[in-house]
């Protein structure tokens, strides 16, 4: 009971601090059209970006798919975090480097739900077709 409720509080907080990021990248913010400008992917890799964020909040609040949207919001880390190592730099913009630690809360939080919900992981990877 208590790690069902501290799953739904990493799902929960997940998909709060994804959540907050749509409005800045569908919007069209100037941090995040200059976030993409640098990486030369401006506009389509920002609402590239922002949907497959949208997708994973949407799946992390549906308790059978919420390990897929654990798994989309690490993956999606992992790219802005390469990109915060890389071209971008940890700070960006002024921001004192939030964007990379929120990245950095949000791979760590996917990782740890995965590894709670290890045995739905499990079960549904045991349905998967042997080649």
């Amino acid at each position: 009971m208590m790690q069902n409720r501290f799953s739904w509080g990493l799902q929960i907080l997940i998909a709060l601090i994804l959540g907050q990021t749509l409005f800045f990248k569908f919007g069209g913010a100037p941090e995040s059209i200059y976030i993409f400008e640098t990486l030369g992917v401006e506009p389509w890799g920002r609402y590239a970006a922002a949907t497959i964020e949208s997708i994973a909040v949407v799946l992390l609040l549906l308790p059978r798919w919420n390990v897929f949207g654990a798994f989309l919001a690490g993956c999606s880390m992992i790219g802005a975090i390469a990109a915060h190592l890389g071209k971008l730099g940890i700070v960006v913009a002024d921001d004192g480097g939030l964007l990379f630690g929120l990245a950095l809360v949000v791979l760590f939080c996917s990782a740890l739900l995965l590894f709670l919900r290890r045995r739905l992981v499990m079960d549904l990877l045991g349905r998967l077709p042997n080649p």
